[in-house]
């Protein structure tokens, strides 16, 4: 019977609480797999998905669970030697191979190198022309010996996402922008464990309804990820053309960039969110100085802000963008909030004193209110 080995990662490193992890990421493995036929079955420091039916589909959902290292398609057999030993004997091999053998179940009579040995020796009968290569063998065979009395013998390990399972690090908002950045942020983050929703500023009609679509398309291919998102979009016209009439036009993105901070801190806190995201690299535009960030995050309250990207080189993120299907949605010519009044020499080392200065020509709270009175929710779910 074919089965499919699901190996963890790093949960083994959670001690007493790995239980808990182990539990949210059955949750998430179910949630992936919704709508498909399937056994799960949980044996320690592995899950088992039998009797399925769609294939390719059920290997395509669970390579995008985080929390999984790996999986194998593998032939399941009752944990006997003999039985096992059967099977090696009608083996087809060409070339050179090796076997490897993983004894979790130490009630198995027969260590790991003596068995494997064995097993090698009936390939070898049943394959005159192949031989053994300890070192760097065409064909890895490994036989997964579990505690529930079954065998799982396999030649090829798929990668998987990796990192924590989702939800387990808990909630935050990602500033989800429509360009590169952002989307490999909220993706790096999620594989962290942590459970996303967005927030999107836009500045119709400065900007066009397409580069809106473009974020929501955006959305949707986290979700492939993530499951579902809850985006928040914001209108951030008047808050420009407020900034744009009445402050220094050097300071115009450091006063966005606060304004932005603090509704997301409010749709953040109103959402019991934890923390809020954003895609800055250090040093990779104006706003994005040492001194910038600095000044930004002092918008904030209380919530920590994470920037997964912040040691990156645009290289690195284009190929993470590339690698989760975003990067040709992102580079669409539809421009975002950002670019609208943008100064010819923006500020890049900005003084919180002056700052603030600026920031006393606003009607602050009533621009945010204003804002957040026009706050439109999109509930995005994967597959949709």
């Amino acid at each position: 019977m074919k089965s499919i080995l699901l190996r963890m990662g790093e949960l083994f490193l959670k001690g007493e609480n790995r239980c808990i992890f182990e539990n949210i990421l059955i949750t998430n493995i179910r949630k992936k797999l919704e709508g498909l036929n399937y056994t799960l079955e949980r044996t320690r420091g592995r899950v088992l998905i039998s009797n399925y039916d769609n294939r390719s589909e059920i290997i395509e959902r669970l390579r995008n669970v985080f929390g999984l290292v790996s999986l194998s398609e593998a032939e399941e057999m009752d944990a006997e030697v003999e039985t096992i030993r059967s099977y090696f004997k009608k083996m087809k091999v060409d070339g050179t191979f090796k076997v490897e053998v993983n004894r979790a179940d130490k009630r198995f009579p027969i260590s790991s190198m003596e068995f494997a040995a064995m097993l090698g020796g009936d390939v070898l009968d049943a394959n005159p022309n192949a031989s053994v290569e300890l070192y760097h063998p065409q064909t890895l065979i490994r036989v997964d010996i579990r505690s529930n009395k079954k065998a799982y013998v396999f030649d090829k390990s798929l990668p998987c996402q990796g990192g924590l399972p989702l939800g387990s690090s808990g909630k935050a908002l990602l500033l989800l922008s429509g360009g590169i950045d952002s989307p490999v942020a909220g993706y790096m983050m999620a594989k962290r464990g942590l459970k996303l929703q967005a927030l999107h500023f836009y500045s119709y009609p400065y900007t066009s309804q397409q580069a809106k679509q473009k974020v929501i398309s955006l959305a949707k291919i986290l979700c492939d990820y993530v499951d579902e998102i809850k985006l928040h979009c914001v209108s951030f016209t008047k808050v420009q053309e407020e900034i744009h009439a009445n402050c220094a036009a050097e300071y115009m993105v450091t006063l966005m960039r606060r304004i932005m901070m603090r509704i997301a801190e409010i749709i953040s806190k109103r959402e019991n969110l934890g923390a809020i995201v954003t895609g800055e690299s250090l040093g990779q535009v104006a706003s994005q100085t040492m001194q910038g960030m600095t000044v930004t995050e002092d918008a904030l309250e209380s919530l920590p802000l994470f920037r997964p990207c912040i040691g990156m080189d645009k290289e690195d993120i284009v190929k993470i963008s590339k690698e989760i299907g975003a990067f040709e949605t992102s580079i669409l010519p539809y421009e975002d909030c950002c670019t609208v009044f943008l100064p010819k020499n923006p500020v890049i080392k900005p003084k919180l004193e002056k700052v603030k200065q600026e920031e006393q020509n606003l009607n602050l709270q009533k621009l945010i209110d204003d804002a957040l009175a026009g706050e439109e929710i999109i509930y995005i779910k994967r597959g949709e």
